[in-house]
């Protein structure tokens, strides 16, 4: 005859052998309540939980609490090198507090973005960090109201209606821009991400500034709007922005991906990066360092947008008002694809 089946440990198994109350073992193994255990206690019971192998009924909980103690993150693009530091931080804090995160891919296409709010929403999520709003973006008025608290985060709407954690785009691509100056370049193109999002916005906003501050004239900073931040796209506009403007000495990247799609186009026309031309991306994503050349860049702190994205989702769902964004400093990591004209 087979084996009869191993009756799961129950909290009261666990409150017999510890030789404490249910209710504190219920505590105990509940990271919100945790601190409201004797650490000494808390941590016995931890161990006899472990010993006896209990594991949660995630089920019951959730039945019991009217919370799933599960986040849904949205991103724009899941290939993208940006996003594993970023989720990687997201985890982190959000494993602590138990929480177990479902992570899906906008792909940057409106309906499929609704359809996968629908499907957390319908999942009962307990929150939700989004990384693919746009600026004008009328998912969000659907959602925003609704029973799970919001975070946007790399990107923002533009009405503010949701608290965001942003990187500095305007100061960023300011430290790629004067970097190139520093270096004598007065012939500077900008190939900008798409207006439609708050970082290809910023980030030509804070070109423009940077270049009037350096008293650039307008006919020597000329700019091509790529319509994504894809190396397809980083093609398309630096054939574009080269045709128009044979003279340039430096080009300020939107993000990564468009600096190498301008590596292709300076292979294509036989230009020696940095002795023809020099360029700049933006986000430092991995393995910049180990392109030919070794690609010079604005570092956002990638997990760091992701640990406090997580944190200030854990507030809001603890019931605090954070009505306001947190932006993180960028920093300039000179490489090898720029030098002296």
């Amino acid at each position: 005859m087979p084996a009869e089946p191993k009756k799961p440990v129950t909290l009261k198994d666990v409150a017999t052998a510890t030789g404490v109350h249910f209710s504190t073992v219920s505590r105990a193994l509940n990271p919100a309540t945790r601190n409201l255990v004797k650490p000494q206690i808390a941590a016995r019971i931890l161990e006899t939980a472990r010993t006896l192998g209990y594991r949660p009924n995630s089920l019951a909980s959730s039945l019991r609490t009217k919370r799933s103690g599960v986040v849904g993150v949205v991103v724009p693009d899941m290939a993208s090198l940006l996003f594993p530091p970023i989720l990687e931080g997201i985890e982190h804090n959000l494993l602590k507090e138990g929480y177990m995160t479902i992570v899906a891919n906008s792909a940057n296409d409106p309906q499929r973005h609704r359809l996968i709010l629908a499907g957390m929403m319908e999942r009962q999520v307990d929150g939700l960090i989004i990384a693919s709003a746009t600026l004008r973006d009328p998912i969000l008025d659907e959602w925003l109201q609704g029973p799970a608290p919001m975070v946007l985060m790399n990107r923002t709407d533009e009405f503010g209606r949701a608290p965001a954690v942003l990187s500095d785009d305007i100061k960023g691509i300011g430290l790629a821009v004067h970097h190139l100056a520093g270096l004598g370049h007065r012939r500077i193109g900008h190939i900008a991400g798409p207006a439609s999002l708050s970082t290809g916005a910023a980030r030509l906003n804070g070109f423009l500034l940077a270049c009037a501050e350096l008293s650039i004239p307008e006919a020597q900073r000329p700019v091509v709007t790529s319509a994504a931040f894809s190396r397809e796209e980083g093609r398309r506009a630096c054939i574009t922005l080269l045709a128009q403007n044979p003279d340039l000495t430096a080009i300020v990247a939107a993000n990564d991906m468009i600096a190498l799609g301008c590596y292709d186009v300076f292979a294509q026309q036989g230009l020696v990066c940095p002795r023809d031309i020099s360029i700049t991306g933006y986000n430092d994503s991995p393995f910049m360092d180990v392109v030919s050349p070794p690609l010079s860049t604005v570092r956002i702190h990638q997990r760091d947008m992701g640990l406090e994205a997580s944190r200030l989702l854990l507030a809001r769902i603890g019931g605090q008002d954070m009505p306001g964004d947190v932006l993180l400093r960028p920093q300039f990591v000179a490489r090898q694809s720029t030098a002296a004209p």
